[in-house]
Protein backbone atom coordinates (compact mmCIF):
# COMPACT_ATOMS: atom_id res chain seq x y z
CA UNK A 1 0.00 0.00 0.00
CA UNK A 2 1.06 3.40 -0.29
CA UNK A 3 2.02 6.25 2.05
CA UNK A 4 2.16 10.35 2.04
CA UNK A 5 5.54 11.11 1.77
CA UNK A 6 7.30 13.40 4.55
CA UNK A 7 8.66 16.60 2.96
CA UNK A 8 12.27 17.43 3.84
CA UNK A 9 11.87 20.81 4.65
CA UNK A 10 8.79 22.84 6.37
CA UNK A 11 5.41 24.13 5.35
CA UNK A 12 6.47 27.53 5.35
CA UNK A 13 9.83 27.14 3.86
CA UNK A 14 8.85 27.41 0.48
CA UNK A 15 7.91 31.18 1.28
CA UNK A 16 7.36 34.24 0.04
CA UNK A 17 6.96 31.97 -3.34
CA UNK A 18 4.50 29.43 -1.57
CA UNK A 19 2.81 30.05 1.45
CA UNK A 20 2.64 27.93 4.71
CA UNK A 21 -1.41 27.56 3.93
CA UNK A 22 -1.03 26.36 0.73
CA UNK A 23 1.74 24.13 1.26
CA UNK A 24 -0.04 22.47 3.98
CA UNK A 25 -3.78 22.10 2.26
CA UNK A 26 -1.58 20.82 -0.51
CA UNK A 27 0.42 18.37 1.10
CA UNK A 28 -1.77 17.29 3.69
CA UNK A 29 -4.85 17.18 2.11
CA UNK A 30 -4.37 17.03 -1.64
CA UNK A 31 -1.74 14.85 -1.68
CA UNK A 32 -2.97 12.64 1.29
CA UNK A 33 -6.41 12.33 -0.18
CA UNK A 34 -4.54 10.81 -3.69
CA UNK A 35 -2.97 8.14 -1.20
CA UNK A 36 -6.37 7.43 0.51
CA UNK A 37 -8.16 6.88 -2.45
CA UNK A 38 -5.31 5.05 -4.33
CA UNK A 39 -4.97 2.79 -1.50
CA UNK A 40 -8.79 2.24 -1.47
CA UNK A 41 -8.64 1.66 -5.44
CA UNK A 42 -6.62 -1.59 -4.83
CA UNK A 43 -7.29 -2.84 -1.14
CA UNK A 44 -8.98 -5.92 -3.09
CA UNK A 45 -6.43 -6.22 -5.28
CA UNK A 46 -2.83 -7.93 -3.38
CA UNK A 47 -1.03 -8.27 -6.53
CA UNK A 48 -1.18 -4.69 -7.48
CA UNK A 49 -0.17 -3.35 -3.69
CA UNK A 50 3.50 -4.08 -3.50
CA UNK A 51 3.79 -2.46 -6.85
CA UNK A 52 6.14 0.86 -7.19
CA UNK A 53 3.56 3.72 -8.27
CA UNK A 54 5.26 4.08 -11.37
CA UNK A 55 4.82 0.36 -12.31
CA UNK A 56 1.26 0.76 -11.44
CA UNK A 57 0.77 3.34 -13.40
CA UNK A 58 2.74 1.30 -16.39
CA UNK A 59 0.66 -1.76 -15.52
CA UNK A 60 -3.23 -0.49 -15.31
CA UNK A 61 -2.57 2.31 -18.48
CA UNK A 62 -1.44 -0.54 -20.47
CA UNK A 63 -4.88 -2.24 -19.97
CA UNK A 64 -8.47 -1.64 -20.83
CA UNK A 65 -10.36 0.89 -19.87
CA UNK A 66 -12.04 0.60 -16.06
CA UNK A 67 -13.26 1.97 -13.59
CA UNK A 68 -9.43 0.83 -11.46
CA UNK A 69 -7.75 2.04 -13.98
CA UNK A 70 -9.77 5.18 -14.16
CA UNK A 71 -9.26 5.57 -9.93
CA UNK A 72 -5.29 4.75 -10.13
CA UNK A 73 -5.22 7.07 -12.89
CA UNK A 74 -5.91 10.25 -11.08
CA UNK A 75 -5.33 9.20 -7.60
CA UNK A 76 -2.05 7.11 -8.77
CA UNK A 77 -1.11 9.78 -10.73
CA UNK A 78 -1.45 12.22 -8.06
CA UNK A 79 0.17 10.81 -5.69
CA UNK A 80 3.09 10.64 -8.30
CA UNK A 81 3.51 13.75 -9.85
CA UNK A 82 2.77 15.59 -5.67
CA UNK A 83 6.12 13.05 -4.87
CA UNK A 84 8.15 13.75 -7.47
CA UNK A 85 6.81 17.87 -7.17
CA UNK A 86 8.20 18.25 -3.72
CA UNK A 87 11.15 16.45 -4.50
CA UNK A 88 12.39 19.12 -7.38
CA UNK A 89 11.51 22.53 -4.88
CA UNK A 90 13.93 23.64 -2.13
CA UNK A 91 13.92 26.60 0.23
CA UNK A 92 15.22 29.40 -1.28
CA UNK A 93 15.95 27.33 -4.65
CA UNK A 94 19.05 26.21 -5.73
CA UNK A 95 21.46 27.24 -8.55
CA UNK A 96 21.60 25.33 -12.06
CA UNK A 97 26.06 24.79 -12.42
CA UNK A 98 27.22 26.47 -15.40
CA UNK A 99 29.68 23.73 -15.69
CA UNK A 100 26.86 21.24 -15.48
CA UNK A 101 25.80 18.21 -18.12
CA UNK A 102 22.28 19.86 -18.19
CA UNK A 103 22.97 23.20 -18.23
CA UNK A 104 25.03 22.69 -21.17
CA UNK A 105 22.22 20.71 -22.87
CA UNK A 106 19.57 23.58 -21.83
CA UNK A 107 21.61 26.18 -23.58
CA UNK A 108 22.20 24.06 -26.38
CA UNK A 109 19.06 23.16 -27.36
CA UNK A 110 17.07 26.28 -26.29
CA UNK A 111 20.36 29.10 -26.34
CA UNK A 112 20.03 30.26 -22.89
CA UNK A 113 18.15 29.17 -19.97
CA UNK A 114 16.27 32.30 -19.51
CA UNK A 115 15.17 31.31 -22.86
CA UNK A 116 14.23 27.34 -21.72
CA UNK A 117 12.24 29.30 -18.93
CA UNK A 118 10.48 31.45 -20.85
CA UNK A 119 9.09 28.52 -23.37
CA UNK A 120 8.55 26.13 -20.30
CA UNK A 121 6.59 29.16 -18.49
CA UNK A 122 4.65 29.81 -21.80
CA UNK A 123 3.68 25.93 -21.91
CA UNK A 124 2.39 26.54 -18.27
CA UNK A 125 0.40 29.48 -19.03
CA UNK A 126 -1.26 27.78 -22.45
CA UNK A 127 -2.45 25.37 -20.79
CA UNK A 128 -6.04 24.77 -20.29
CA UNK A 129 -7.49 23.77 -16.98
CA UNK A 130 -5.51 21.73 -14.45
CA UNK A 131 -2.38 19.76 -15.01
CA UNK A 132 1.27 19.59 -15.20
CA UNK A 133 3.62 21.12 -16.97
CA UNK A 134 7.05 18.66 -17.59
CA UNK A 135 10.82 19.01 -18.68
CA UNK A 136 11.49 15.03 -20.35
CA UNK A 137 15.36 13.54 -20.32
CA UNK A 138 15.86 14.59 -23.76
CA UNK A 139 14.73 18.14 -22.92
CA UNK A 140 11.34 18.89 -24.48
CA UNK A 141 8.51 20.52 -22.78
CA UNK A 142 5.61 18.67 -22.81
CA UNK A 143 2.46 19.47 -21.01
CA UNK A 144 -0.52 16.57 -19.44
CA UNK A 145 -4.02 17.62 -18.46
CA UNK A 146 -5.45 16.11 -14.56
CA UNK A 147 -2.85 13.99 -12.94
CA UNK A 148 -1.54 12.29 -15.78
CA UNK A 149 2.17 11.47 -16.00
CA UNK A 150 4.19 11.15 -19.24
CA UNK A 151 5.05 7.54 -18.15
CA UNK A 152 1.43 6.60 -18.52
CA UNK A 153 1.74 6.89 -22.15
CA UNK A 154 5.08 4.63 -22.59
CA UNK A 155 7.62 7.82 -22.12
CA UNK A 156 10.34 8.21 -19.70
CA UNK A 157 10.05 9.97 -16.45
CA UNK A 158 9.87 13.74 -16.49
CA UNK A 159 13.05 15.36 -14.59
CA UNK A 160 11.62 18.53 -13.72
CA UNK A 161 7.27 19.44 -13.38
CA UNK A 162 5.30 21.82 -11.93
CA UNK A 163 1.84 21.36 -10.84
CA UNK A 164 -0.72 24.40 -12.23
CA UNK A 165 -3.50 23.17 -10.53
CA UNK A 166 -5.35 25.91 -8.87
CA UNK A 167 -5.04 24.50 -6.02
CA UNK A 168 -1.33 24.67 -6.08
CA UNK A 169 -1.33 28.46 -6.48
CA UNK A 170 -4.89 29.94 -6.16
CA UNK A 171 -4.69 30.84 -1.93
CA UNK A 172 -1.35 33.09 -3.40
CA UNK A 173 -1.96 34.30 -6.46
CA UNK A 174 -5.92 34.39 -7.35
CA UNK A 175 -6.40 33.81 -10.49
CA UNK A 176 -2.90 35.11 -11.80
CA UNK A 177 -1.00 32.17 -12.53
CA UNK A 178 1.70 33.96 -14.56
CA UNK A 179 2.82 35.33 -11.39
CA UNK A 180 3.19 31.82 -9.36
CA UNK A 181 5.03 30.50 -12.56
CA UNK A 182 7.22 33.02 -12.46
CA UNK A 183 8.16 33.42 -8.88
CA UNK A 184 7.89 29.04 -8.63
CA UNK A 185 11.36 29.45 -10.45
CA UNK A 186 12.76 31.28 -7.08
CA UNK A 187 12.36 27.57 -5.60
CA UNK A 188 13.36 25.06 -8.70
CA UNK A 189 15.45 22.37 -6.57
CA UNK A 190 18.27 22.26 -9.51
CA UNK A 191 20.57 19.88 -7.52
CA UNK A 192 17.85 17.96 -8.37
CA UNK A 193 16.77 18.33 -11.75
CA UNK A 194 20.34 17.33 -12.60
CA UNK A 195 20.99 14.24 -10.65
CA UNK A 196 17.20 13.29 -12.32
CA UNK A 197 19.11 14.31 -15.46
CA UNK A 198 21.62 12.38 -15.34
CA UNK A 199 20.34 9.23 -13.94
CA UNK A 200 18.74 8.93 -17.78
CA UNK A 201 21.70 9.44 -19.63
Amino acid sequence: MYTLPELVYGYADLEPVISREIMELHHSKHHATYVQKLNEAIADQPELQNMSIQNLLKTLMAGDDSALQRAVRNNGGGHLNHSFFWQVMTPGGSTLHTEGDLYGALVARYGSIDAFQQEFTAAALGLFGSGWVWLMPDLRIVTTPNQDNPIMNGQPMPILGLDVWEHAYYLDYKNVRADYCKNWWKVVHWQQVELNYKSTQ
